[in-house]
Formats: structure tokens, C-alpha cells, sequence
């Protein structure tokens, strides 16, 4: 097998099949160089006494604004206490209040399920124990520092990799888990492999991508310096931080019941219309809250605000949203099979439709971790079969000779200008052509970066509502009748089966899960 990517779905992945079948771990940077390194918050999981794994389910289809899978999120929200004693076997100290598991709670979680280690680094320690263990583990073979520009296709399926040297891997199944797309945007969270790899790689083979206009934007990356932005974190909200204007008054006062923790698309938009309406950037404010225990529960996020001279406990600080999670990505089922026999997909480039149309905070790395445990034991059984889902016929990798960083540059401004919080058809229109007259550059990463962007601004065209993170200012109100998600086979749209309404309501044993 070969898995691409190598954060905590990849190596998960990776680990989970090592021991029955031989691994190439492929990367394009070092073992563990990825988003999850820089997740700030935690992981989700129903472990208090008066929660339940249903309950956390019922909130995240709650926040998928309709098109959250009730079965998927039952699925992996049975799975997390089983996540949790799984990291901590491997080393993951998680953070302990009076001898138990500390639960924090986040945006739009009815109860605290969220767990921490470190206080705000969770996926530094998280990342260190996984790679720990890849490097001790026989089975796996890695290649660092290596791009795949292919893959390899036939009738049957996914045969193996072609990577950047020009060397091919054989392989009877290859799993995705490539990360984000962040960098389709000028402002983003996301750290520099953030590239669309995943989604490139399957759309060439035939696999349906899905939901790509559901792009989630942070409402509070910090608004200094370049791009990537450095996080500040939801659970900073969540501790009591509150989000005010250049005026002194509260940004979400009569927007949301929940306030500082609604929906992150909710806070998200008011973030940036008051800083549109105002001038200025919106600032977020713990002044109010014991300095010490500030520092000590978000080390990460202090000194990321120290190093541009301000101190998270007692100044206001500048925030903007900017591009953090695509809901999005290569169409999956619960195995994280893909559309393509002996492709899978996990984590954030895969699309099993836990997230609908907006993520609950902390489920990214809940969802790594489960699905890169399922397509692991999936593969090992000899899986690989195509899931549910219309399949297209490969297509040829682009080649050009165009100045790859010049075109990055024009997709981010086009993508976050016309194709950000707030969309219309006017801002699209404008995107489409604008895309379609770049030229295709010599890079195989920019080029794919470039074909992703066309088709998720071909997305949130179709997409005439608004739902969850896509916004459209032409169609401000949900249509109940777009209450189903749309995939895409090459570039034909595919309405699938609309997703039920209700609340998650299947009966789960938690103890079973754990």
C-alpha cells in the first residue's frame, strides 16, 4: 500500500496497516509537517458523565446546517472515546483536571467535550507521539520530501504513484490524506502544503470530488504579518474571550443566541462586516480573565501573539477570518473508499459528510484519526472496492511553462476576492473567467492548485443559497430543496441522495465504542 500525507489521518493510516501488508509513507515535507502539527484545538469526544456520544453527534449534524450524514456522524462520534485511549496508549498526554480527562467546550458544543493536550498544542503532541511511532514501526517505509504527481490508473483501478523524481510505487490500493486547500485563498490559516494535492490527484484518476463549495473560514486568525496567518484559537473564546469592535462594542450582541460561540460561519461573517463597516480590524479581548491562567492554558497562542509584541493576556488583539478547513473534498464512504477501486481518501481532503455545511469545532482531527483507523482495516482486508458515487474517465496531467508563484498569487486574490465569505453570481462570473484565462504552470502542485479552484468556484455557482459556510449575498436564504450535497465526476455535477432531516437519534454504546 501506499499512503500520501503525513499527519495524524496519514500516519494513522499508515500505522494501522503496517504489520499486515508493507507501507510507503509518501510526503511532500518531513514526517509530521502538516495541519494537524498546528491544530490549537483539541479532539471531540463525549467522556463527560452527563454526555453522550448521540448527543455529540446530534451537534455536529446541528451545526452541518442539513447536509450533516446523521449515519456518518453517529459512526464517528461511537468512535472517539476509542481515538482518545488509542493516542494516550501511544503517548499523547492529554490535559488532566483533579485526575480526570480536562474537557473544555467550543462553538456550538452544548456541552464541554473538547480534549486538549498541552492546553493550545494539541497537535504538536499529538503529531509527536504518531511520528514517534512510524519511525519505530517495520512496516512502514518513508519517503520524505517527495511530491506525488500521479497516480496510476487503469480499468481495475489505482495501481500506484508516480512521484516527482519520476520513480513509480506499485501498489494494490493507495490512501489520500494530503490535507487541505487552504492556500486557494490569499488569507489562510493553513500551513504552506496546504495545496489541494488530494483533490487534484483524485479528480485526475476519476474519483468524484463533493462539496466544495463548504469552505470554513476562521473567524479570529491574527491580523499581522503575511500569510499563512497564525490561529487563535476558538477554545480562547470558549475559555471567555469576547470579540469587540474598533468602537468598543461587542461584534456578536444580537447575532447569534449563542454569541462569541456561535456557528464559526455565523461569527465568521459578522467578524468581517464590522471590520468592512467600520475600517478597522475586529479585536478579541480576555482582558477581563485571570492574566496567569490565560498564559498557562493557551501557551501557543501567547507566544504566537508575542512575537509580533502583543501580549494575549491583557491587549486587544487584531483577528480577521481567513480560510481554515475545507468541508469538502474526494467523495468517500465510512472505509474512506473513494469513487475509484483501490483509492481511499481520510481526513481533511476526504469527504464523508460528517461536516454538511459547516464543521463543529474540534471534529477535524476526530475525523483523521477515525477514518485513517477505517481505511486501514479496510485495506488490510483486502478491501478497496469503489464506494457508492459516479466515476469519470483519468485525466492526462496538465503541462505548462507559466510562472508557478505568479499564478498562486492571482488564484489566492481571485479565490478570497470573489469566491470568500460572501459570493454572488457577479463576484463568480468574474472568478470563472478570470481562472480559466490563467495559463497552467510548469509546477504540478500550482497546477493543481489552479484546476481545484475552478471547480469549487464551478460550486458555489451552482450552489444558489445559503447554507452553512457558502454565503451567497444574491441568495441569502436556505432553500430547503438544496438540502442535499452535489459531487463532481470530472466536470459534471451530480446531485446525491438528499440528506434526512431530524437529529442524530441512532442508539450508541458508548461503552462498546470504548
Amino acid at each position: 500500500m501506499v499512503v500520501v500525507g503525513a499527519g495524524l489521518a496519514g500516519m494513522s493510516a499508515a500505522l494501522g496497516i503496517a504489520g499486515r501488508a508493507p507501507v510507503f509513507l509518501v510526503t511532500k515535507g518531513h514526517l509530521g509537517a502538516g495541519s494537524t502539527a498546528w491544530a490549537q484545538g483539541g479532539i471531540a469526544a463525549a467522556l463527560g458523565p452527563d454526555d453522550s456520544a448521540q448527543a455529540h453527534a446530534r451537534d455536529t449534524v446541528t451545526a452541518g446546517a442539513g447536509l450533516g450524514d446523521t449515519a456518518t456522524a453517529n459512526a464517528v462520534c461511537a468512535d472517539a472515546a476509542g481515538v482518545i485511549c488509542d493516542l494516550a496508549a501511544l503517548g499523547v498526554r492529554f490535559d488532566r483536571a483533579h485526575g480526570e480527562l480536562a474537557l473544555a467546550r467550543e462553538g456550538a458544543h452544548s456541552l464541554p467535550r473538547v480534549v486538549h493536550a498541552g492546553g493550545d498544542a494539541t497537535g504538536r503532541h499529538v503529531t509527536e507521539a504518531l511520528a514517534h511511532s512510524v519511525r519505530r514501526a517495520a512496516g512502514i517505509t518513508l519517503i520524505e520530501h517527495c511530491h506525488v504527481v500521479n497516480l496510476i490508473v487503469d480499468d481495475e483501478g489505482v495501481q500506484g504513484v508516480r512521484l516527482g523524481n519520476g520513480e513509480v510505487l506499485a501498489a494494490r490500493g493507495v490512501v489520500l490524506a494530503t490535507g487541505g486547500v487552504g492556500h486557494l485563498f490569499a488569507r489562510t490559516t493553513n500551513p504552506p502544503g496546504a495545496t489541494a494535492d488530494g483533490l487534484a490527484l483524485a479528480r485526475r484518476a476519476g474519483a468524484a470530488l463533493a462539496d466544495l463549495e463548504m469552505v470554513q473560514f476562521h473567524p479570529t486568525a491574527l491580523a499581522v504579518g503575511p500569510s499563512p496567518l497564525a490561529l487563535v484559537s476558538e477554545a480562547v473564546r470558549g475559555a471567555g474571550g469576547m470579540l469587540f469592535d474598533c468602537h468598543g462594542d461587542p461584534v456578536m450582541a444580537g447575532v447569534h443566541p449563542m454569541g462569541d460561540l456561535g456557528p464559526r460561519d455565523v461569527v465568521a461573517r459578522a467578524v468581517f462586516r464590522r471590520a468592512r463597516e467600520t475600517g478597522r480590524e475586529v479585536v478579541l479581548s480576555l482582558a477581563h480573565l485571570d492574566a496567569t491562567r490565560v498564559r498557562a492554558r493557551f501557551p501557543e497562542v501567547a507566544a504566537l501573539c508575542a512575537a509580533h509584541g502583543i501580549d494575549l493576556a491583557e491587549d486587544l488583539v487584531p483577528v480577521t477570518p481567513a480560510a481554515h478547513y475545507a468541508m469538502g473534498g474526494v467523495l468517500t464512504d465510512l472505509s474512506g473508499r473513494t469513487t475509484v477501486p483501490g483509492l481511499w481518501a481520510v481526513g481533511e481532503c476526504g469527504s464523508t459528510g460528517l461536516h454538511g455545511a459547516n464543521r463543529l469545532a474540534s471534529n477535524g482531527l476526530l475525523e483523521a484519526a477515525v477514518l485513517g483507523r477505517r481505511a486501514a482495516a479496510d485495506a488490510a482486508a483486502g478491501g478497496g472496492g469503489p464506494a457508492a458515487g459516479p466515476r469519470a474517465d483519468p485525466i492526462p496531467v496538465g503541462v505548462g511553462d507559466a510562472d508557478s508563484g505568479v499564478v498562486r498569487h492571482q488564484v489566492g486574490r481571485i479565490m478570497w476576492d470573489r469566491c470568500g465569505l460572501e459570493r454572488d453570481a457577479a463576484g463568480l462570473g468574474d472568478a470563472a473567467e478570470r481562472l480559466a484565462a490563467l495559463p497552467v504552470p510548469a509546477d504540478p502542485e500550482a497546477a493543481g492548485l489552479l484546476e481545484i479552484s475552478r471547480l469549487m468556484v464551478a460550486a458555489a455557482t451552482a450552489r444558489e443559497e445559503s447554507r452553512g459556510a457558502h454565503f451567497r449575498t444574491d441568495f441569502p436564504d436556505t432553500d430547503p430543496s438544496r438540502a442535499h450535497r452535489t459531487c463532481w465526476a470530472g466536470d459534471m455535477a451530480h446531485d446525491l441522495a438528499p440528506v434526512p432531516t431530524g437529529m442524530a437519534t441512532a442508539s450508541i454504546d458508548l461503552t462498546e465504542a470504548a
